[in-house]
């Protein structure tokens, strides 16, 4: 797997159109959303999104753990959760974070917590940097199989342990200046919100305003909100329908986004995408996790991915190739490994990969090379738009690096 390294955002592109064409805006304008910290990683506040991904080790397993942090983290996780489902979990975070800090560097870790965790909460807020908390979750009412429905006093009267229940956290994490995520699952909301709003974004919505209300009345707004569902059009409506109800309310907290449970393999990541994607390319979302039934580091390409087609973030060369067709004149497929190969550790760079004339130049026009079919046996080389020569297609790669290194763009594959 390619090790991704400094990832930023890249600078939007001027449009290419003709003089008298109109000008069209391609740039995603991300909504504004206040900072928040997860150690020394900034989420929202204008900052470049953010990737995340959890461990699957038994947080006991310190040795396993800190293994499996540090794997994530060098290959570009910017934040690592980790879940703690007791007292004895909650400790030994404890020594993983100082034992992190010794052999590596100190990484940004959130804790999950769930079910009645309010004194697992406070313990593991002392050594880790974030707390995540499922409010369907955190004050835990047992379903009654007689129940028809609440009344206003029975839902006020669980709203009130909510809130004694969570305001010691709330302070803990206020006074330390770290940071919570309410992260709201569409599968495990609670039992009161289903009766009252129905297994509905609505119900998903409503119960993260629950909780803000009340970080807000104890001036905590160190906060990043999920509206997690494994069903795509779910989870995009509950983040719609959540930045409605946040600017209804003049609030402004960043959103971290997922399909939770997408599975594994080629569906698992497309349904990521078309989730993630989705909602980045209309501005909202400021952190995001691709959830795959494989092994975590599988995750992180597939985040950078979405990323760098939404132009977002750049980690990694953008190549640009034709299908193919019966004009090309040589194994495009074949020819794009081998400019990969040679290439894909230039991170930053645009690099076209076109068969034939027709639409290579023109499809193109972005790109910072291009290498491009011109007949039997003959390969053009495009430094932007501008043809700087043609070679035997057999030297075709070879005189591509050279225009790189004379443009002094060239560093050497580590």
């Amino acid at each position: 797997m390619q090790t991704l390294s400094a990832p930023t955002s890249p600078e939007p592109r001027e449009s290419q159109g003709s003089a008298d064409a109109p000008a069209f805006d391609t740039t995603i304008h991300r909504r504004k959303t206040r900072p928040v910290p997860v150690g020394n990683v900034t989420i929202g506040g204008g900052h470049p999104v953010v990737v995340q991904s959890m461990i699957n080790e038994d947080t006991m397993d310190i040795e396993g753990s800190v293994a499996a942090i540090r794997r994530l983290h060098e290959i570009g996780c910017e934040i690592v959760r980790v879940t703690v489902p007791s007292m004895g979990h909650a400790k030994a975070l404890a020594e993983i974070k100082t034992k992190l800090k010794a052999i590596y560097q100190d990484v940004p870790l959130v804790a999950d917590v769930h079910h009645n965790g309010m004194k697992i909460a406070l313990e593991v807020a002392k050594h880790v940097d974030n707390v995540r908390i499922n409010p369907g979750l955190y004050v835990f009412e047992k379903p009654s199989a007689n129940r028809t429905g609440y009344t206003q006093e029975e839902f006020d009267a669980i709203g009130e342990k909510i809130r004694n229940t969570l305001e010691p956290l709330v302070v803990t994490l206020r006074d330390q200046n770290k940071s919570m995520r309410i992260g709201v699952n569409h599968g495990s909301l609670a039992e009161r919100m289903l009766f009252t709003y129905g297994d509905t974004p609505e119900g998903m919505v409503e119960s993260a305003v629950e909780f803000l209300h009340i970080c807000e009345s104890l001036d905590f707004r160190n906060i990043t909100i999920s509206m997690k569902a494994s069903r795509v059009p779910v989870m995009l409506a509950a983040y719609r329908l959540m930045v409605k109800r946040m600017d209804e309310l003049g609030m402004d907290y960043p959103l971290h986004l997922g399909v939770t449970e997408a599975g594994d393999g080629e569906y698992g990541r497309i349904k990521s995408t078309a989730g993630i994607g989705t909602l980045l390319a209309e501005g909202i979302g400021d952190t995001i996790r691709a959830s795959l039934t494989e092994a975590p580091e599988k995750e992180i390409p597939v985040c950078y991915s979405i990323l760098q087609a939404l132009g977002l973030r750049k980690t990694m060369v953008e190549y640009v190739a034709c299908p193919s067709c019966g004009r090309t004149l040589f194994n495009l497929e074949e020819v794009l490994h081998k400019v990969r190969e040679a290439t894909n550790h230039l991170t930053g760079l645009d690099i076209a990969v076109m068969g034939c004339i027709v639409n290579g130049p023109g499809e193109m026009a972005d790109a910072d090379y291009g290498y491009v079919g011109k007949g039997p046996n003959t390969i053009a080389l495009y430094r932007g738009r501008e043809e700087i020569k043609r070679v035997p297609e057999t030297d075709g790669v070879k005189e591509l690096i050279q225009l790189i290194k004379d443009d002094d763009r060239w560093v050497e594959p580590e």
